[in-house]
């Protein structure tokens, strides 16, 4: 049964994303970029990974697609504006879909196949775990990114104030 759900998650994730990339309207896209989103937050759940998920749904879900809906909604994209578009970003697009399949095939076929449902850990992507991984091995970069963020929240606000 689980396998069952794994490959319709799977199959609307891709039929989603396909249509995303597809579509006419933007603001279709958009929505179908939110369901691809949803399925893959549902696929990480369903690889035992709930801490992953649960961000995917907050993080992308959430709030990337309403700053995605805001800029749509501020753009006011209308049909004549479709027809000035060139092909050329479409067929890029494919392109890199194109190397970015001939990698995870060839990422693939490098998997090792003699893994089996026994030797799986139940315990990977707990957060119990991620967390005891973010704070004792990996505490420095960890610390580094958030000084990071930090500045770049600072920069923002300094940038988008007008008087200082």
């Amino acid at each position: 049964m689980e396998q069952i759900i794994f490959f319709f998650v799977a199959f609307l994730a891709l039929v989603s994303g396909f249509y995303f990339v597809f579509a006419k309207n933007a603001l279709y896209s958009i929505l179908s970029l939110i369901v691809t989103f949803f399925s893959i937050a549902a696929l990480y759940i369903l690889l035992n990974a709930q801490f992953l998920g649960i961000v995917q749904i907050i993080v992308y879900a959430g709030a990337i697609m309403v700053l995605f809906l805001y800029i749509l909604m501020m753009l006011n994209l209308n049909k004549e504006d479709e027809s000035r578009k060139k092909n050329l970003p479409k067929f890029i697009g494919v392109f890199s879909a194109g190397l970015l399949l001939v990698g995870i095939l060839g990422a693939f076929k490098g998997l090792n196949q003699k893994t089996y449902a026994g030797d799986v850990d139940s315990s990977i992507g707990l957060t119990k775990n991620l967390g005891r991984l973010l704070f004792n091995e990996y505490v420095l970069p960890f610390e580094l990114a958030s000084i990071l963020i930090l500045a770049g929240i600072v920069g923002a606000v300094l940038i988008g104030k007008k008087d200082l």
